[in-house]
């Protein structure tokens, strides 16, 4: 997946200034694409000038003007020719996990502190994502928005950006109780 794709899909819900667009990906695309602000606003120029968006300035008085953008019909068909082609499978390339796969000859309780900062982000990252399925919900059950809310893409993608940080979560904290419990073992058969 390139960005622009990415773009393209924070862009359906209508029209974003960059400053919007890098919001958007800070809440909800960066749960599967991060991307640098100017990045952001490099791929939109390419974008644009692609024709797979539109931009329009917006006069503003007390401020400088901004430029709003919004997925042409070439922008439609761009994104509905990536979903199409086959997905690619993901392949995590961590530090932390490089880290770990050493434990057995490294200072482990420097690794116990950055697992600990690595849960602690990831426990961040739910409640972040907790809050904004709620919001996109509202007074909704799950299961009723689920059935027939919308927009339904950016729900489905927050529900694996939670099980991702879930999942992170629970295996830093695992990953320091095993650490610690053998850490104790060895100290105990000196």
């Amino acid at each position: 997946m390139a960005l622009r794709h990415a773009v393209l899909a924070a862009l359906l819900g209508g029209e974003l200034s960059g400053y919007q667009l890098t919001k958007s990906f800070d809440l909800g695309v960066a749960n599967f694409w991060h991307a640098q602000p100017q990045q952001l606003y490099a791929e939109l120029t390419r974008l644009e000038k692609d024709g797979l968006i539109a931009g329009r300035e917006v006069v503003q008085e007390s401020r400088p003007n901004k430029r709003l953008f919004q997925v042409t019909d070439a922008g439609l068909t761009e994104l509905a020719d990536f979903t199409a082609a086959a997905a690619k499978p993901a392949f995590i390339r961590d530090d932390l996990l490089v880290k770990v796969q050493a434990a057995d000859h490294v200072d482990t309780e420097a690794l116990i502190a950055q697992l600990s900062e690595r849960a602690a982000f990831a426990q961040g990252k739910l409640d972040l994502f907790d809050k904004l399925l709620r919001n996109m919900r509202g007074e909704r059950t799950e299961d009723e928005f689920l059935r027939g809310g919308d927009p339904i893409g950016p729900y489905l993608t927050c529900l694996r950006g939670l099980a991702f940080e879930r999942g992170n979560r629970d295996w830093c904290q695992r990953t320091i109780t095993i650490l610690r419990a053998r850490a104790r073992s060895s100290q105990q058969s000196i």
